[in-house]
C-alpha cells in the first residue's frame, strides 16, 4: 500500500483553501495511514497535532442514529411506531399546502409520523432553527432549550410534506434525540455516554468540553472568497440552547475517538476489543438504502450520485452512478466544517477525515479522498 497520493492530495488541499486537513485510515483493525497538514490556527501560526478537538457538525448523526437503534434492539420501541407513542406533542400535525392559486393553507396531517421517518429525513420538518415556536422556547427557558424542550416547540410548526412522501435533509435527528430521552429517561448526552462513547474509551467526545478540552478546541474558519483566504469563524450555529443536546450537529470529538466509534460500525457493531454497540443486523439495516419510488428524487445532490440514504447514512449502490472506488455498501456521513466518515463493513475500512472550515468544498474535497483511499489501498 503507497499511501504518497493522499498525502499529496491533503498537502494541496491545505495549500490552496483549507487551513489544515487529518486523515487516519484504518484496515483490518490496524491504522494502515496517518497524515496531517495546514495550521489548526492560521494567525499565530500553530500547527495542527493529533490531540485537537473540533465541530463534527451533522457527523453526530452517524452517533444518533445508532444510539436509536440501540433502543430499537432492545425492543423499546420499532420503526413502525408513531411518533406520538413517546412524544405526545406529535400526535395532531398540520402540513402546509400550497393550493393551485398560489396560495398556502394549514390542513391536518393525513399521516402520523412514525418512528422511521426521523431516521430516514422523511418526517415533513425543515432545518429551520430561527422558526417561531423554537425562538419563543429558548426565550421561555431562559436560553437553555433542553433537547426534549427543543422537540415540543418544533411540533408547534407545520410540516412541509405529509410524513414519508418526500425526503428533506432536516431536523430529524434532534428530534430522534428527544425520542431516545422520552423512550430511554436519561438526558441524551448521559445516553451516548454510558452506552456508546464509554464503553468504546471516547474520552474526548461529547456535547460539552472540560477546561482541559477547551483548551484543545481549535478555531474553525469559512473561506471568504472576496477576500480570497479563510477567516475566523467560531461558533456552533446549531448550538441554540446551553442545554441542548443536538443529535444532528452538537458533538465535538478528535480524528482518534472518532475513529474509535466509526471502527465499531466497520466491524459490524463490535470494536476489537469486543464491545458491542449494535448487533450486524443492526448495521446492515442502517446502511440498507430506505428511499422509495416516492422520495428518490428528493435525495439528489451531486456529489451522493449513486448513493441512497439509510437510517442517518449516505449508503453506495450503484458503482456506475457514482463513480466510486468504494464497493457497494460502503456508507457514512459528513459535516458542515468538513469531515467525513467513510464505514466500510466488506474491506474491514474505517477512515475518518477531518478539517474545521465551513465553506468546507465537501462536493470537491470527499468523493476524491474516498477514490484516492482505495487506489492507494490496492
Amino acid at each position: 500500500m503507497d499511501f504518497r497520493p493522499l498525502s499529496d492530495f491533503i498537502d494541496r488541499i491545505t495549500d490552496r483553501r483549507i487551513p489544515w486537513a487529518e486523515v487516519l485510515v484504518m484496515h483490518r483493525n490496524e491504522t494502515a495511514f496517518r497524515y496531517r497538514s495546514g495550521y489548526a490556527d492560521l494567525e499565530r501560526g500553530i500547527p495542527i497535532d493529533d490531540r485537537a478537538i473540533f465541530h463534527l457538525y451533522s457527523m453526530t448523526k452517524i452517533l444518533t442514529c445508532t444510539a436509536a437503534l440501540q433502543l430499537v434492539e432492545k425492543g423499546a420501541m420499532l420503526l413502525g411506531d408513531p411518533l406520538s407513542a413517546y412524544l405526545p406533542e406529535y400526535a395532531e400535525m398540520t402540513v402546509r399546502k400550497t393550493l393551485p392559486d398560489g396560495s398556502v393553507e394549514l390542513e391536518k396531517a393525513d399521516r402520523p409520523i412514525a418512528v422511521r421517518n426521523l431516521f430516514t429525513m422523511t418526517a415533513g420538518f425543515s432545518y429551520d432553527l430561527g422558526a417561531p415556536s423554537i425562538r419563543e422556547a429558548a426565550k421561555r427557558t431562559n436560553g437553555k432549550l433542553p433537547t426534549r424542550e427543543f422537540a415540543a416547540a418544533l411540533a408547534k410548526e407545520p410540516l412541509l410534506f405529509e410524513p414519508g412522501t418526500r425526503w428533506n435533509y432536516s431536523l430529524c435527528h434532534d428530534v430522534l434525540a428527544a425520542l431516545v430521552e422520552a423512550v430511554d429517561g436519561r438526558r441524551f448526552g448521559d445516553y451516548v455516554r454510558e452506552e456508546i462513547t464509554g464503553p468504546l474509551g471516547m474520552r474526548d467526545t461529547g456535547f460539552d468540553l472540560t477546561e482541559e478540552q477547551q483548551g484543545r478546541f481549535v478555531p474553525q474558519y469559512g473561506y471568504h472568497d472576496a477576500m480570497g483566504k479563510p477567516v475566523r469563524q467560531d461558533g456552533n450555529g446549531f448550538r441554540i440552547g446551553t442545554e441542548f443536546e443536538s443529535g444532528g450537529a452538537g458533538l465535538m470529538s478528535t480524528v482518534s475517538d472518532f475513529a474509535l466509534f466509526l471502527n465499531a460500525l466497520s466491524n459490524r457493531g463490535t470494536s476489537p476489543d469486543g464491545v458491542r454497540i449494535l448487533s450486524r443486523a443492526a448495521v446492515d439495516l442502517m446502511r440498507t438504502d430506505h428511499l422509495t419510488d416516492r422520495t428518490r428524487g428528493d435525495y439528489n445532490w451531486e456529489h451522493h450520485a449513486g448513493y441512497g440514504y439509510g437510517l442517518g447514512v449516505r449508503t453506495h449502490i450503484s458503482k456506475a452512478g457514482s463513480g466510486s472506488l468504494s464497493p457497494i455498501g460502503e456508507f457514512g456521513w459528513a459535516g458542515a466544517a468538513g469531515c467525513l466518515a467513510i464505514i466500510d463493513p466488506e474491506s474491514q475500512l474505517t477512515v475518518m477525515y477531518a478539517q474545521h472550515m465551513l465553506n468546507s468544498q465537501e462536493p470537491y474535497v470527499h468523493p476524491r479522498l474516498r477514490n484516492l483511499v482505495y487506489a492507494c489501498l490496492s
